[in-house]
């Protein structure tokens, strides 16, 4: 084996196996588009405290994922290099909120299409995606399930107020029923009307009532 064999190996000859042009545009595309996922993230973020970093990470994942796409396209062999390595790989971050794992899909499928040299799919798909997003999670439906938490005196204060309630809501329905010696609480699913919570304040006001709180409910917490 002389000097120049030793050199002679297929990871130089792989260096130009990839032009700059194509790894440089899909680099650019991979972060103009992951700062749009960014975007949509934030505008549509649903958790109590907003994750800046989270946001972050999918701008990331998108261009890692192209950046490992484009190398395991050109080589077959490095790409099952590429699986036995990221198989050992292990996430212990929990993932809080449903939505957060398709933003991850999504800058994860994005990093995927690029790298194939799916362009127009990468880009009109992200749109799409991202239009769809924007309408459904953002859109406030009155629909949604309420909790009014009623404290009153007695039976015929509650009688009252649910009677109020049914008048001015879509549906009310008693939850939860807890009596104590002059103090009774009572939790009733609501569905209302439209955006006006006045009617709380009415209530509030009914002969017998202590207190009325009005939360939203989304089946797993209420805040």
């Amino acid at each position: 084996m002389t000097f120049n064999d030793i050199f002679k190996s297929s990871f130089l000859e792989n260096i130009t196996s990839i032009s700059i042009f194509d790894m440089t545009l899909a680099l650019m595309l991979a972060f103009g588009i992951g700062l749009f996922i960014f975007f949509v993230y934030k505008k549509t973020c649903q958790s109590v405290m907003y994750s800046s970093s989270f946001g972050t990470t999918l701008i990331a994942l998108t261009m890692i994922t192209t950046v490992v796409i484009l190398a395991v396209t050109s080589n077959v062999v490095l790409s099952l290099g590429m699986v036995g390595a990221l198989s050992i790989v292990r996430f212990r971050a929990a993932i809080k909120e449903p939505l957060d794992i398709a933003f991850l899909f999504w800058s994860i499928a994005v990093g995927i299409v690029l790298a194939a040299g799916m362009i127009p799919l990468a880009v009109i798909g992200s749109v799409m995606i991202g239009v769809i997003l924007l309408v459904f999670v953002n859109k406030k439906s009155y629909y949604n399930p309420y909790i009014v938490i009623l404290s009153c005196a007695d039976s015929a204060a509650e009688e009252d107020a649910k009677a109020f309630l049914e008048q001015k809501v879509r549906k009310c329905a008693v939850k939860s029923k807890t009596a104590q010696k002059g103090r009774l609480e009572v939790n009733f699913e609501i569905r209302m009307k439209d955006d006006n919570t006045d009617f709380i304040n009415v209530v509030s006001e009914m002969e017998g009532v202590n207190s009325v709180v009005l939360v939203s409910y989304n089946g797993e917490y209420m805040g």
